[in-house]
């Protein structure tokens, strides 16, 4: 259900990936949802976004809540070490595999998603092409091979038990010139109305697994968890046509995007740039713990 909150409250959320890094990224992003939701009168949440097997690390998430309950933030509702508070959960991922399934069906019942029995090999094949070809890479267009078949012939293959994946089909334009391309304007809370490229390609929402990827996931959880704000840095910018496609397929308002600049330093060479995981022993948060910075400086700084 809705929220039932006042106009203008802001529901906001922190979701990190449990890998057993929380960095400072993340802390500035929790310091701007926690204030954007508090001042409105509003709620803040804690989201687990564990769909990746691959990179989950086991007690990421006790690091996650320890780290960001020593600097001060704390949350309404969502993720814990105890457990999971609040009436919008779960509030993992990995636990509403079935709400996403169910999703996507609605998406493939209405002919804006399909079955791709495309194989690793296939893929690599399409990848070289594309490349020899100076194409963008991906699965559109005339790539889309799976786009064509027909209802009997995927019938077929299910019974075959061959695996799949589930795309999205993309309603932008393919193999035209770039001024020929669709155009989305999207109003972004912190830089204003941004025109940019239409999605036209066919990215995956349902790994074979039934899993589904962090594009598809985060939508479904960001719509019935009414999410009204979401803060994220701008390395994101460039999915936001995948986003804003996926929730008017869907048929659900967006939520309101701020995105956020980069945390960058002077580096070695006295030039700018963003700081890096790899180079950068300050961008993680056991930095500051560990060299015993007082909590509310950095919160300050």
């Amino acid at each position: 259900p809705h929220r039932g909150l006042k106009e203008g409250v802001k529901v906001t959320r922190l979701a990190p990936s449990p890998t057993g890094f929380i960095h400072l990224g993340n802390l500035y992003s929790a310091f701007v949802d926690e204030r954007l939701a508090h001042q409105s009168g509003g709620i803040f949440f804690l989201r687990i976004e564990d769909t990746d097997d691959k990179r989950f690390v086991e007690g990421a998430v006790e690091t996650i809540v320890g780290s960001l309950d020593y600097f001060g933030i704390e949350f309404d509702e969502g993720a814990s070490v105890e457990g999971e508070s609040g009436e919008y959960g779960p509030y993992h991922q990995s636990r509403m595999a079935e709400l996403y399934q169910a999703c996507v069906k609605q998406l493939v019942q209405q002919g804006h998603a399909y079955p791709c029995f495309l194989t690793e090999e296939e893929l690599s094949e399409i990848r070289a092409k594309q490349e020899a070809e100076k194409q963008n890479p991906g699965i559109y267009g005339r790539w889309a091979v799976s786009r064509s078949l027909s209802y009997e012939e995927i019938e077929e293959k299910l019974k075959q038990g061959v695996p799949y994946v589930v795309r999205l089909k993309s309603s932008g334009k393919t193999d035209v010139p770039a001024e020929e391309m669709d155009t989305i304007t999207v109003s972004d809370a912190i830089r204003g109305e941004i025109t940019m490229p239409a999605n036209n390609m066919d990215i995956v929402i349902l790994k074979a697994t039934g899993i589904p990827t962090y594009h598809f996931a985060h939508v479904v959880d960001d719509h019935y968890m009414r999410t009204t704000h979401v803060v994220r840095g701008e390395e994101w910018l460039s999915s936001l046509p995948v986003h804003i496609e996926l929730f008017g397929l869907m048929g659900w308002q967006p939520p309101v995007y701020c995105h956020t600049a980069h945390l960058m330093k002077i580096g070695e060479e006295g030039t700018k740039r963003k700081l890096s995981k790899r180079k950068d022993p300050e961008l993680s948060l056991d930095y500051y713990r560990r060299d015993g910075y007082y909590p509310p400086a950095v919160r300050e700084y």
